[in-house]
């Protein structure tokens, strides 16, 4: 039911805050505006029409008291002056309807009023500034009398408007102020937070209220375990990783001085293969979780990843280079990322080409090939570490130990992105496309 609403609702903290002060003030305003100044003026304006309708009965009787109608100019004239009232018999301006400015709140209640007390009364005329114009009908013609609008309608009610809105603003002014001061924690917060999905480390002291500090002692202390955590796996990966290399080079030193090297050639490979293996599994639960973030050019990145690849005689082509700038983001981690998505796309395919745009917020970078691609519904299981897709990718080309795709993604993930998967238009293969938040 209220779904439409949230289209008009605004979505940062700030503007949200703004609008819960600005309606509570701005339906007050309106609420006294409507049931005070309407009612209550109303009232005043009707007290002081019957004034002056006592002074329009005392004129009326007294010209239509005269004898002839020279005596009956005479005495309006008379009266008029006596009471402050411009008089003119015969009438000065013309019979029209009555008249009023659309914005004249009180205007109304005076026409209402002077109609009911006045049965002779044939026009009020409330346009002139600061003047009624009013026509009566008399034994004598018909009687013209301008009065001034004070004495017919209390003259400060858009004073207090002015008044109740100057304080208003005032008072929400302050309040937001005071407001923004309690949120601006709460935003320092969500840039630590941000920053940290996309591997960096912004210093941050909690804050603000009781509960805006306790929020921001969890965060703090949850970021420094994760980083404890990522460390100690990185440390003790790195262990791992020299204690299998270690008896892998002496295993293949031993291969190499046997006599038979024709029976050692297939025992080699084998230990080929476990390196591989051993170096792609090391790559994917380390992340490059130690690498700071530097303030590079993705563009040259990308570009001397491209020209990296050819030399060592991959047939890729950089076609498409859009944007210019620069980001933070950890170097050697998306070149990898690069190295492994361009790998998979020469190894299972006959060429590649790559797309890199750089935007305000994010950098895309797109591989396609020609190769046969991955089906639809298998494109979240390629993306699963150790998952070899070998029947629907070409196994002539030679085969991988299924963790370049999730590589990638950790990679693409660890700077607040994503990898997505999807068929190209142009080459007919697979399309990654890897999106950097900026």
């Amino acid at each position: 039911m209220f779904a439409p609403l949230k289209i008009l609702v605004p979505r940062s903290l700030y503007a949200r805050a703004a609008l819960i002060l600005i309606v509570p003030i701005v339906t007050i305003q309106l609420v006294i505006s409507i049931v005070f100044i309407q009612r209550h003026y109303e009232g005043v304006t009707q007290q002081m029409v019957r004034g002056l309708t006592i002074e329009l009965r005392y004129l009326l009787s007294e010209v239509n008291g005269a004898a002839t109608g020279a005596e009956a100019a005479a005495r309006a004239l008379a009266v008029g002056r006596a009471l402050d009232l411009s008089t003119g018999l015969p009438a000065n301006w013309p019979v029209t309807d009555d008249r009023r400015e659309f914005w004249d709140l009180s205007g109304r209640a005076v026409i209402m009023a002077l109609r009911n007390s006045l049965p002779e009364l044939r026009m009020v005329d409330l346009t002139p500034d600061n003047r009624v114009r009013l026509i009566l009908t008399s034994r004598h013609g018909l009687v013209s009398v301008a009065v001034d609008r004070r004495r017919v309608s209390a003259s400060n009610p858009h004073q207090l408007l002015v008044l109740m809105i100057f304080t208003s603003i005032l008072m929400t002014l302050i309040a937001y102020l005071f407001l923004s001061n309690q949120l601006r924690p709460i935003k320092r917060m969500a840039d630590a937070a941000e920053a940290f999905g996309k591997g960096q480390h912004v210093p941050y002291r909690p804050r603000g209220a009781l509960e805006v500090r306790a929020a921001g002692a969890a965060f703090v202390e949850m970021r420094a375990r994760i980083e404890r955590q990522i460390e100690q796996r990185t440390l003790m990966l790195s262990g791992v990783s020299h204690d299998l290399r270690t008896p892998l080079t002496r295993l293949r030193l031993g291969l190499a001085m046997l006599e038979d090297q024709d029976a050692a050639e297939d025992l080699l490979r084998d230990v080929a293969d476990m390196e591989r293996l051993v170096n792609e599994f090391l790559s994917f639960a380390r992340g490059d979780a130690l690498e700071d973030a530097e303030d590079v050019d993705p563009i040259a990145l990308v570009t001397r990843a491209v020209e990296n690849a050819h030399r060592a005689g991959q047939n890729v082509a950089l076609v498409e280079v859009e944007g210019q700038g620069r980001m933070r983001l950890r170097p050697a981690a998306v070149t990898r990322a690069l190295e492994n998505l361009i790998g998979n796309a020469v190894r299972h395919g006959r060429r590649a080409e790559v797309r890199v745009l750089l935007a305000d917020r994010a950098l895309r970078i797109v591989i396609e090939d020609d190769g046969p691609g991955i089906p639809a519904d298998r494109r979240d299981e390629a993306l699963r570490p150790f998952t070899r897709l070998d029947t629907a990718r070409n196994q002539n080309r030679g085969g991988g130990v299924g963790l370049g795709l999730a590589i990638a993604k950790d990679i693409a993930r660890s700077h607040g992105g994503t990898l997505r998967l999807g068929a190209s238009e142009t080459l007919g293969g697979l399309r990654a496309e890897i999106v950097l938040a900026r």
